[in-house]
This record gives structure tokens, sequence and C-alpha cells, in this order.
């Protein structure tokens, strides 16, 4: 109680002395992208993915579409987006909460390949060509990382 009057009493202090109460705001903008606006009417048919466990992927669908424990994936415009069933609705993930098997997936089973391929040094690329080979066939920018930051591969 001692508290808020002494917040009052500087309330109107402030007003007593001419000033108007400040209006105080804090405004975030992040960059998240819109999800994507496809329609799913059916459960698609999935595929196991080779060497990718418990992953599996909807040849027949026109764009990126991946389920693993129970959650459906999809990768669109460079942003990755989960939903907890087949149709959606899919919501905006961080590239790093996206599970491990499911970023291991190669590209080959991707219907719109990555802009931006991620590997782990030491690692095979998901397409198994080196970083150079596969930028001069297919335009790709390569990231890898080894502590904290990343960097372009040519």
């Amino acid at each position: 109680m001692k508290g808020f009057a002494k917040i009052t009493t500087i309330g109107l202090m402030a007003l007593a002395m001419g000033g108007s109460p400040a209006v105080a705001g804090v405004d975030i903008h992040i960059n998240v992208p819109p999800p994507p606006s496809f329609v799913i009417e059916a459960p698609p048919r999935l595929v196991v993915v080779p060497r990718a466990p418990r992953v599996l992927y909807a040849p027949d669908l026109p764009y990126n579409y991946f389920s693993y424990g129970g959650r459906y994936y999809t990768l669109h415009d460079d942003a990755w987006f989960v939903a907890p069933s087949y149709g959606g609705p899919w919501t905006y993930i961080e590239r790093t909460r996206v599970p491990r098997y499911v970023l291991g997936v190669p590209t080959r089973y991707y219907r719109v390949p990555p802009r931006v391929v991620y590997y782990r040094e030491g690692h095979r690329h998901p397409h198994g060509m080196p970083p150079g080979q596969a930028k001069k066939m297919y335009g790709y920018k390569y990231k890898h990382g080894h502590g904290h930051g990343h960097h372009d591969h040519d």
C-alpha cells in the first residue's frame, strides 16, 4: 500500500507541474514469414525417406511436405512451418527447432529445393556433393556451422 501511495503522489506531482502523463509503448517487429497458403483436402500418400529414421515425405504433392513424430513440416520460401495435423494450421518454426531428422532429408526428396542448404562440418552434404560442385550445378549457397558463426561457401 505504501508503494501505491508513492506512485500516485509522483503521478500527481507530474500533472501539477504542467506536464502530461507520458505515454510509453513497446513495438516489436519480428520478421515472421506468412504461412503457406496451400490447402490439403485429404491425407496425402506418405513414403519413408531412405536413411532418414521415421521421416516420411509426400511425393505426389507439388511442395515440400514431411511428417515426423506425429507432426507435419514444410519448407516454404526458405522458412520452416509445422502443423499438428496433415492439413494445418501451419505455424512458423525456427530452423533450430525443426527435428534434425527432418533437416537431414536429402534434397532429392524436396519438391522445391531449398535455396540455402545447411550442412555440418565433417558430414556429407544432403545430396552428396562438395559445396563448389553443387553451387555450380544448382546455384545453391551453402552455409556450414562450427561453433557459433556461420559463413557462406562458394
